[in-house]
């Protein structure tokens, strides 16, 4: 018998000055990576400061919003749901969840997209299998 996710309300984000880029893409359906200008390297959670060499030579770009699922677990229970870390095509990896879908059936190196869940702040990116 298929685990179905569970249709779950995520908690509003907690926004600050130093996120607003980010959760301001997630309201416009973008999904933003930081950029390191000193290395090129891209990285997630996107903040003004680069964790490479710690530089505020730091840009903002927006990632393609599809990837592959790179670790997952189910917490398995009333209301089962996935934690995942899905690998951006771009390279960062993010940890997120996976939802819509029959957890049973989830495994490493699927395709997946951002599907952006309503909060009752900002909306949240999170995972469908692509």
């Amino acid at each position: 018998m298929a685990t179905m996710a569970f249709d779950r309300q995520p908690a509003a984000p907690q926004e600050s000055p130093d996120n607003k880029v980010y959760f301001d893409g997630c309201r416009a359906g973008k999904l933003i990576l930081g950029k390191c200008n000193d290395t090129g390297k891209l990285f997630h959670y996107p903040r003004h400061v680069s964790p490479f060499t710690l530089s505020n030579n730091v840009e903002f770009v927006e990632a393609k919003g599809t990837g592959t699922i790179y670790s997952w677990s189910v917490a398995r229970g009333k209301e089962p749901f996935c934690v995942a870390y899905v690998q951006l095509d771009e390279g960062p990896i993010m940890l997120t969840n996976i939802i819509e879908c029959d957890l049973d059936s989830l495994k490493c190196g699927q395709k997946v997209k951002v599907k952006f869940k309503d909060t009752e702040g900002a909306p949240v990116p999170m995972f469908v299998l692509a």
